[in-house]
């Protein structure tokens, strides 16, 4: 179908942003939902948190590392076979981790198996594969839908993983996570369309030329400050996200409280973003990309002073998760949707999955350092610090992207 077609028919874009969306919100919220599997699996392994916050660390760096790389197949080969294989992978890698009884073992199940099987449906090859089938004034109200379905995955998963926990312990649970993610290939179906090796024929009449093949992509991508400016605040954003998902329900502890409260927050941060994805996405056609990241990394910043210079108590968590919930995946539309102002649409999933990865990398650090911060110190009190430091120059480094296509740069719009 051409852009064109779509535009007039814009009925028929539901059943793929609904598939998109639904795609991530199981394998966002399952992945979001991991932290509070650390204190059964201590207790069950003895392994200690820092380890098992190791293993969660790699996973996140795995998730992003595999999305350019899943990212540069759907590309070449569409994204439903990478939608299948990564439903299965994600599901042995959930089945297989009552098995782990080392740390070794532990990073191979949650750290790589389950990581990649995820990222093979995440971000950057839904939303690629939508922006791609999509008229580009429909893109960045797609993106913050299909974004709004890992927000309500973390609002569905969480309550659901910690109800599952408790009935049938963490082996039963994460086991009946390992069936619900096969659940993610069937809906790959609706993703089904020509595949993007076509793309260039199908675009030359439309384009100012022929379309750059990947590797003059990347090395133009490469060479553009704007491009490693997103990079750099989405380093930051994966720092945050990561430390809160997997060491909110710990910190929720340290706080005397239990951890259904930790579980309700976890849900609280999935329900605000929803409305955050939403309105993020329908500003963008409104408001300035770059705007737009920068106040959203900018109340994070605000949102983690408050907490940290208010009582510790049950309203507080939950106050905090709906703050920091409307910012939590909202830097994805945006972030998505200044890639393709510069470079197009046509290898979306691997540029923007390269962002992605830089993300992960943040996300590793924001992991790892909380399971080190929480075994050397007793608290998480420097992680606040940094993550607050980080948030004000990640609303900062935002401010000098230029919002405009690289000059010369022929590629599909």
């Amino acid at each position: 179908m051409t852009e064109a077609a779509i535009a007039r028919a814009p009925a028929s874009v539901w059943p793929l942003m609904i598939a998109a969306a639904t795609i991530l919100l199981i394998t966002t919220g399952a992945r979001q939902s991991l932290g509070l599997y650390i204190a059964p699996l201590n207790e069950s392994t003895g392994l200690g948190i820092a380890d098992i916050s190791l293993a969660l660390a790699v996973g996140q760096f795995v998730w992003g590392a595999s999305q350019p790389l899943f990212g540069a197949i759907a590309d070449r080969y569409g994204p439903v076979r990478v939608i299948v294989a990564g439903a299965v992978i994600l599901a042995i890698g959930f089945a297989t981790t009552p098995l782990a009884h080392t740390t070794a073992g532990l990073i191979w199940t949650l750290g790589v198996l389950s990581a990649a099987g995820a990222g093979a449906g995440s971000f950057s090859i839904l939303i690629g594969a939508a922006a791609q089938r999509l008229a580009p004034q429909r893109r960045a109200f797609a993106a913050g839908f299909i974004n709004a379905g890992a927000s309500f995955g973390q609002f569905v998963f969480a309550p659901l993983n910690q109800f599952l926990i408790v009935l049938y312990g963490w082996v039963g649970a994460i086991s009946t996570m390992a069936l619900l993610m096969l659940s993610t290939a069937p809906l790959a179906w609706w993703l089904r369309g020509e595949s993007a090796s076509n793309l260039p024929q199908r675009s030359a009449a439309a384009a100012d030329g022929s379309a750059l093949g990947l590797r003059q992509q990347l090395s133009a991508a490469a060479r553009d400050p704007s491009y490693w400016c997103l990079h750099l605040g989405f380093f930051t954003c994966g720092f945050h996200v990561a430390f809160l998902v997997t060491h909110l329900p710990s910190e929720v502890n340290l706080c005397g409280l239990g951890s259904a409260i930790a579980a309700t927050s976890l849900a609280i941060i999935g329900l605000a973003n929803i409305a955050g994805s939403l309105g993020v996405g329908t500003l963008g056609n409104r408001v300035r990309l770059k705007w737009l990241l920068f106040w959203v990394y900018f109340t994070r910043a605000v949102a983690i002073a408050l907490y940290l210079t208010s009582p510790r108590s049950a309203l507080t968590f939950y106050l905090f998760a709906g703050a920091l919930g409307f910012t939590w995946l909202s830097t994805v539309p945006p972030t998505a949707g200044l890639v393709g102002k510069l470079f197009g649409t046509r290898y979306l999933a691997t540029l923007f999955g390269l962002t992605l990865l830089s993300h992960q990398i943040g996300g590793f650090f924001g992991a790892f350092l909380g399971g080190q911060s929480l075994s050397r110190f007793g608290n998480y009190s420097w992680m606040w610090y940094a993550d607050i430091l980080l948030a004000l120059g990640a609303a900062l480094v935002n401010l000098p992207i230029r919002e405009q296509a690289i000059p010369r740069l022929t590629v599909l719009r």
